[in-house]
């Protein structure tokens, strides 16, 4: 195909989800960036990529994160996983800190075994799609966040899931919503 992906978006209930967040003291990005990579890599198809024509499991999946500097440019981050949610809020601050410090789009060599990230708090969309070239060889997840939307105490938000179709269904797509949603309700 020549456009390979798909992509959907789904409102997502994050309640208990920012709570916890406040609670523990991470900011709320940080948190649901690291519950999307919990699910990422606990899904075997998300960590699949396609090099050279042929398909390789990853077994870790990082995040490329777009940051927003205070000049209002934004820089590609690459946000290592770890499991351990206080870890990886260290390692978000650090690569944070890092892409301030740092001017242009690309920041440094990326691999493959990310996906991309994007966060949007300024709109409530429902529709989304990426800009990308058909030449370069890409099959990373694309994942987004829209706003922050509260209505009556339930605060919910939508993300946008984009995949490449040889590598991820449907089902899988609905696999990876019900586990995030089961971690942002944990």
């Amino acid at each position: 195909m020549e456009e390979p992906f798909f992509g959907l978006i789904v409102p997502v209930d994050c309640t208990k989800a920012y709570s916890k967040s406040k609670e523990l003291g991470v900011s709320f990005f940080t948190y649901y960036l690291h519950k999307t990579l919990v699910a990422v890599n606990d899904i075997e198809c998300f960590r699949y990529r396609i090099i050279d024509g042929h398909v390789y499991i990853f077994d870790r999946i990082d995040a490329s994160a777009t940051i927003l500097r205070d000049d209002k440019t934004f820089g590609f981050s690459l946000i290592e996983y770890a499991e351990n949610l206080s870890e990886f809020s260290d390692i978000t601050k650090k690569e944070i800190a890092r892409i301030q410090e740092t001017t242009g789009l690309i920041t440094r060599d990326f691999e493959i075994n990310l996906i991309h990230f994007s966060a949007l708090p300024w709109v409530n969309f429902t529709s989304y799609s990426h800009a990308r070239s058909f030449t370069f060889p890409d099959s990373c997840p694309k994942i987004s966040f829209g706003k922050m939307m509260d209505e009556n105490g339930i605060k919910t938000m939508n993300m946008a899931v984009h995949v490449h179709h040889a590598l991820i269904d449907g089902y899988d797509v609905g696999v990876f919503i019900e586990r995030f949603q089961e971690l942002m309700n944990g």
